[in-house]
């Protein structure tokens, strides 16, 4: 069976949290959500990227990002583990959710488990995963990193800035895009639908083909 990804509908699982249970798709609501899930409670990547999210948890605020962790220890654990990381950001604190999942049930269903990575009693660990979900439940965006390799944060909110302007428009973001600069618009608009859509005008940029798809404009 083929794990979840991009366009799949986010399973309405209830879990247990560092704020209390809920069902997932509430927790959702209709908002864009990040998920994202860590190998193990004190561990040394986990524990400097959980440190980043809180000290840019404002910044997913500004977006309209609510944030949502996961590891596979119990809720214990987490808040423990969670006075090292805030000690770690300088005193950001964790104000988001972080899911327990001693079962390891909740990776299998959100296809966040590592295919070689084992803890000390031989059960599987979350891999690096993450999913934005929008409002509509479904995934937009599927990150997956091996558990040596942390994720850069910077990144991430430059991938959710990309997917809500193109949620918003019918455009796309050409390679390294940061917000503010250009996109292209969509190869399903005709030249004279782009004028329509796109009044303020757009530049076409010249390519040995001749052909005039690649049309950059402001939004």
């Amino acid at each position: 069976m083929p794990g979840l990804t991009i366009g799949d509908a986010l399973p309405n699982l209830e879990v247990e949290t560092t704020c209390g249970r809920f069902m997932l798709h509430d927790f959702v609501g209709q908002d864009w959500v990040i998920i994202f899930s860590h190998p193990g409670d004190f561990t040394p990547v986990c524990t400097t990227e959980l440190a980043k999210v809180a000290a840019h948890t404002e910044r997913f605020e500004d977006r309209g990002v609510k944030l949502l962790g996961l590891s596979c220890d119990d809720i214990q654990s987490h808040n423990n583990w969670i006075k090292d990381i805030e000690s770690y950001s300088g005193g950001c604190k964790v104000k988001f959710p972080i899911i327990a999942d001693p079962k390891r049930e909740i990776i299998k269903e959100l296809n966040m488990v590592d295919p070689d990575e084992k803890d000390a009693t031989g059960n599987q660990v979350p891999s690096r995963a993450l999913h934005v979900v929008a409002g509509d439940k479904k995934i937009k965006l599927s990150i997956l990193y091996p558990a040596t390799i942390g994720r850069n944060m910077d990144e991430i909110l430059r991938a959710v800035d990309a997917l809500q302007k193109t949620a918003n428009h019918k455009v796309a973001t050409p390679v390294n895009w940061m917000p503010g600069e250009p996109v292209v618009i969509h190869p399903s608009l005709s030249n004279d639908q782009a004028k329509e859509m796109f009044p303020h005008g757009y530049s076409t940029a010249e390519l040995a083909s001749g052909n005039d798809y690649l049309r950059f404009t402001n939004v």
